[in-house]
């Protein structure tokens, strides 16, 4: 069994990137029949509401990447509270779908206690980490992307979790292959709610923090 569950933290670029990037990955994961874990940012969402209610009629599972995509350590308690309930709030009002119990911090950052998990907990949430980063964020060209993403899930092995962005164009042009040479390989695709061991934390073979 080599259980696969893609996801996306869809939010603002954080660089320059090229237009209709979401809907083109929307648009690959169609094709191939794949339905992916969706974790939005708030702002995203009032910014392209059509395109967010699209996510959730394709049937991906929905979950919720804050609302200003802050680093959730660096806030205080009130404020972490108002950003987390900001989002769930916009989501429910604009998509029509409640994003709890899924989180996923940006940046994966995530104090080295129990603080943002204590305090996701008590909002309903649980934050969603990683094992295989495709770094697509960083990527220049669809091939390398590849690689990691094929090359990542074949080193973990069943349950891998996939991480990549809404944004970046390498990501809409990566995904065709990628989901072809998974499935060469036997995967199965999931949504993280049909996955029972889920890291809380980013990075959880190599203890990377990389959005």
């Amino acid at each position: 069994m080599l259980r696969v569950a893609l996801t996306f933290d869809v939010e603002h670029p954080d660089r320059p990137t090229r237009d209709g990037v979401t809907q083109g990955i929307i648009d690959a994961l169609a094709a191939a029949d794949v339905r992916a874990t969706m974790f939005l940012q708030g702002r995203w969402v009032r910014a392209y509401p059509s395109l967010a209610r699209d996510i959730a009629a394709a049937g991906h599972l929905v979950g919720n990447h804050s609302h200003f995509h802050a680093r959730m350590t660096m806030l205080t308690a009130r404020a972490f509270s108002s950003d987390v309930l900001t989002a769930t709030s916009t989501i429910r009002q604009v998509v029509g779908v409640d994003p709890r119990p899924w989180f996923r911090c940006p940046f994966g950052a995530i104090d080295s206690g129990t603080r943002t998990l204590t305090a996701l907990a008590k909002l309903g949430y649980r934050n969603v980490g990683w094992h295989v980063d495709s770094r697509d964020w960083a990527s220049r060209a669809p091939e390398g992307e590849i690689r990691r993403i094929v090359e990542g899930v074949r080193a973990h092995g069943d349950g891998a979790i996939v991480l990549m962005h809404g944004w970046p164009w390498t990501t809409a042009a990566a995904l065709p292959s990628a989901i072809r040479q998974l499935r060469d390989a036997g995967a199965d695709f999931v949504t993280v709610d049909q996955l029972t061991d889920l890291p809380a934390r980013a990075g959880w073979d190599s203890g990377a923090v990389l959005t």
